[in-house]
């Protein structure tokens, strides 16, 4: 069968998560147009078996990935990270590329020279553009497109039991790959937050990492992270009532809408909780103690509380604050108005509609191209 969108991911297993989120997406848009996927790695493709029922090819080698393109004349490639191997794929010049990257944050590796790569960069909003202008040279911003975040008009199955208390879900991101994209809190404050978060009168504590958080290699961060479970498991078991939990697989998406208030570091969880929960408080970290970088780089922060221990919060003061934030939410307002500079009008449902409508406009696009090369090239053999 051919496909009119192929989907490519070229990394293994631990980085899957990144394509996972874009699969119910990708089920909606082969309603309209036939998808495939296409992987390089033999236990990702086994893992996707069980998630998808969207076909799946495997092209391990170079020769096989060309050889696969040759014989399914996609449109358009859609690609939700930067693999170093997207660029044997991006050698293709009949197909269409676009990068739909798997999140909206404020991480520098948001915006990247990979970006000049593909043909198209469908991205969130205004923040998003603003991103690409100020941290790239040369860059063709009309290749930038704005369709907010499709991930966030899904309602997956909730993974909490209705409480009566009230829920803080504390979601840390990993440590990247660089020192310059490294933004957890796990090995810095975590500990003292899961704390902090336990000391709040009547609460519910959730703790639910990024799913590199859980396979890390880096000591400090495995340790923290296993320190953390240990002080939610002793707490459940001191007080089963309360409903306390540590989360470490599952979509985080499925647990927002039952919580009451969030905090988590610089990255997407952030941005789609500003955009799911804007009613509801938000606490962000500053691993990097820098509060003008901070407010400079992630405008999310200027509507939430920072924890930081210097210019912000101090982690001794969190459980008080949280308390506070919860019978008097102070940030309100300006998280509105800071949703919209993020996901400009879009509402929920929104995103879905421009997603499918501008990949069938590339769709359509790339095929007038390609037809009006055929008909140069003809014209030149009779000429």
């Amino acid at each position: 069968m051919n496909h009119a969108v192929l989907a490519y991911f070229a990394d293994d297993t631990t980085r899957s998560y990144q394509l996972i989120q874009w699969l119910p997406v990708l089920e909606l848009l082969d309603q309209q147009h036939p998808v495939g996927i296409v992987v390089r790695n033999e236990e990702t493709e086994e893992l996707l078996r069980s998630r998808t029922h969207l076909p799946l090819m495997i092209a391990p080698s170079f020769r096989e990935l060309t050889e696969m393109y040759a014989a399914h004349d996609a449109a358009v490639v859609l690609y939700c990270n930067n693999s170093m191997l997207n660029f044997q794929s991006l050698l293709d010049g009949r197909k269409l590329h676009v990068h739909i990257n798997h999140g909206e944050s404020d991480k520098q590796s948001m915006a990247s020279n990979n970006a000049k790569a593909y043909d198209r960069v469908f991205v969130a909003g205004q923040a998003a553009v603003q991103r690409h202008e100020l941290g790239l040279l040369e860059f063709d911003t009309s290749r930038l497109v704005r369709i907010g975040r499709p991930q966030l008009d899904l309602r997956p199955p909730a993974l909490l039991e209705p409480s009566e208390r009230r829920t803080v879900l504390y979601a840390p991101t990993w440590e990247g790959d660089a020192e310059y994209n490294d933004y957890t809190s796990v090995d810095t404050v975590g500990i003292e937050i899961i704390q902090a978060v336990l000391a709040v009168p009547g609460v519910r504590a959730v703790y639910k990492p990024h799913p590199k958080v859980t396979t890390s290699q880096n000591p400090a961060i495995s340790g923290a992270h296993q320190a953390i479970l240990a002080i939610l498991a002793e707490a459940a078991q001191r007080e089963p009532e309360a409903g306390h939990r540590a989360i470490t697989s599952g979509d985080i998406l499925a647990l927002m809408p039952d919580c009451d208030a969030m905090i988590t570091d610089v990255s997407s969880v952030g941005l789609d909780w500003l955009y799911l929960r804007t009613e509801r408080p938000i606490f962000i970290t500053d691993r990097h103690h820098d509060a003008d970088r901070l407010r400079q780089e992630v405008p999310v922060s200027r509507c939430a509380d920072v924890i930081d221990g210097v210019e912000g919060v101090d982690v001794v003061d969190l459980a008080a604050l949280i308390t506070s934030r919860l019978e008097h939410d102070e940030h309100h307002l300006a998280r509105v108005a800071m949703r919209h500079h993020y996901f400009d009008d879009v509402q929920v449902g929104d995103s879905t509609t421009r997603f499918i409508t501008e990949v069938a406009e590339l769709i359509a696009l790339r095929d007038r191209l390609v037809g009006a090369e055929g008909v140069r090239q003809g014209e030149a053999i009779i000429a």
